[in-house]
This record gives structure tokens, sequence and C-alpha cells, in this order.
């Protein structure tokens, strides 16, 4: 059974999904409030499509058996998304299991992954970020936003690494993944910006891959030989002039399920 719930701080429940389409959807017409959190619950583990917001569109995420999202409400958890995002009356949600198994795509897209996301992946985390701002979070890197030529708020969102050179972010795909290309999108909102001259990619088998970067405001692809993985960390990051503030918009890791 799949199925959407909607429960208030208190963990009050505010709405149950009903069969619809495809799958099931969810219709919450009042306002979110603070501490309210969507459940995700599928009878099996696999990937689906689920849609939290309309601004944030339809997505393929996967999950195991029970997935949990806080609704952004305070201004200071929304600086990353479109200002339309989980505001006003009348949003649909919706849950259904997905066809893209198999496909070729970029396997560490997820708009909604969050600090506080559970039970869904593929999902981001860093060892730091500038100033704990959700503008800077890791989850940045891993929401398909790819305008890089300024900072800040959305949608010149980015991973920020607050001037620390041992900075490290991890994307953990919760299952094994077939990989074989890399892509690597710096901010480049010059001359405020600086920009990695190199990077180094450590799959969970422990292998590597040396990235040389240039500075460049367009992805810059690393192909490699297929390999399965579970989780991909990048890092090692070696400044390319005395500019002290680089930061990642976009790791983008394509192959198949």
């Amino acid at each position: 059974m799949l199925q959407i719930q909607i429960f208030d701080k208190e963990e009050t429940l505010l709405g149950t999904s009903g069969a619809s389409g495809d799958g099931v959807a969810l219709v919450h017409v009042p306002p979110y409030t603070s501490g309210a959190h969507i459940v995700l619950t599928v009878d099996e583990q696999g990937l689906y499509d689920i849609q939290l917001d309309e601004t944030l569109g339809k997505r393929c995420v996967y999950i195991k058996d029970t997935a949990t999202y806080e609704i952004p409400i305070e201004a200071e958890k929304k600086t990353c998304f479109p200002l339309q995002a989980f505001s006003g009356e009348k949003h649909l949600l919706t849950l259904e299991r997905s066809n893209s198994q198999g496909a070729y795509r970029n396997l560490a897209l997820n708009p909604y992954d969050n600090h506080h996301t559970l039970g869904m992946t593929p999902h981001a985390t860093a060892t730091v970020e500038t100033r704990n701002e959700m503008q800077f979070a890791a989850r940045n890197a891993i929401d398909g936003v790819l305008e890089n030529r300024s900072h800040g708020k959305y949608p010149y969102t980015s991973w920020g690494i607050n001037q620390d050179p041992k900075a490290e972010l991890t994307i953990e795909f919760g299952r094994p993944v077939h990989v074989d290309l890399v892509r690597i999108t710096l901010r480049a909102d010059w001359p405020h910006d600086s920009w990695w001259k190199e990077a180094t990619l450590t799959f969970n088998d422990g292998e590597t891959l040396v990235c040389s970067l240039k500075k460049e405001q367009l992805p810059q692809s690393f192909p490699m030989k297929e390999k399965t993985i579970t989780s991909i960390k990048i890092g090692k990051l070696i400044n390319g002039d005395d500019t002290p503030f680089p930061a990642l918009t976009q790791l983008e890791v394509f192959g198949r399920d």
C-alpha cells in the first residue's frame, strides 16, 4: 500500500492520501504551519516518483519503507527554495512507483533532500556548511539547479565550505548503483568566488578519481569505467587562486539502477 500523510508538530494527522492515477495523491488545503511534516509509506523498497511541492516537481527517489520530510516553513529554512515553495494554500502531493529502473539518468538528483529528511535517498551530507545557512547547505549540490553566476539565495544556492580546505561532501544512494560519469559544476560568481583546480572523488570501495578542474562556468565531465557504488565523496579540494570563497553548485552522478 502506498500512502502520504501530513502531521503537525504535535503528531496530529492533518491529511491522508487516496488513490489517484498510478499511485496516490493528497490535496492539502490550509497553509502549512511550523513543525508540519510529510510521511510517505511504501509496501516494498524501490524507486518512487514523488511530488511534495509543485515548484519542485515530480522526482525519482529511493525509499525502503517509510520516509519523513520536514516541511520548511521558517524563512531561514526556505532560502534554498523558490519563493512559492510550500507557501500559501492548496498543495498537491503525489506518490507512485517509478518507471526509472534501468534508465540512464543523474542518480544524485533529489531536490527533496534536506538535513532532516529520513528514509529517502539520494541524501547529501557535508563536514561543514557556510554559517550553517540553507543557501549553502550540502543538499544544494544535488537539487538539479545549475545556475551559478551569483551566490546566496535561490536560484544561486551552492554548497559553501566556510573556507575549510578539508571540507568534504558525501552522497549516499541507499542501494548499489552503476555509474560511469560524474559532472562537477563550480560556482562562478567571479571575481567574488575562487575555484578549485583539483578535487578528488572517493567511492565507498576506497577507489578514487582525481579531477583536474578549470575556471569554467559550465559543467565539467569526468567519465570512468562503469563501477557499482553505494556512495561518493568529493574532497581534497585545491584552490586555483587566493580568493577565499570557492563553492560547489552541482555534483551529478550519471548511470543506472
